[in-house]
């Protein structure tokens, strides 16, 4: 099941990627026009998909042993959603023997670790800058 879970997230992350490139050579960030932005259906998708995130970020900040890697998980995961919560559980996958169990991955306090809750924050702060 490790081996299955990290391909499916390589891709989500992969995919998420390179959608958001393709989103941002086509289209500014904040250019949405307004009869998207105020559509009923684009208002309930964005709700449901930052619910979504905050509901993952919970299970983060039970696995992080550090307030401030809580805090920067929270911030890459609000500011880059999909990509933030891949990189995540691929953290998670790799920490794991292929053949380990899947319980380690999800149950297991993650060792934490600044570098990439870093990272993903700085990043996601200067996509929101240049945007």
């Amino acid at each position: 099941m490790i081996p299955l879970l990290r391909t499916l997230f390589i891709i989500v992350i992969a995919s998420m990627l390179g959608v958001t490139s393709w989103a941002s050579l086509h289209t500014p960030l904040f250019a949405i026009p307004r009869e998207i932005f105020t559509h009923p259906w684009f208002i309930a998708t964005l709700c449901d998909a930052y619910w979504a995130f905050i509901t993952f970020y919970v299970w983060v900040a039970w696995k992080e042993p550090s307030p401030t890697a809580r805090v920067l998980w929270f911030i890459a995961i609000i500011a880059l959603g999909n990509i933030s919560m891949s990189a995540y559980l691929l953290r998670e996958l790799f920490r794991v023997p292929t053949s380990g169990p899947l319980g380690d991955v999800f149950t297991r306090p993650s060792t934490g670790g600044l570098i990439l809750p870093s990272l993903l924050t700085a990043v996601s702060a200067t996509v929101y800058l240049l945007a």
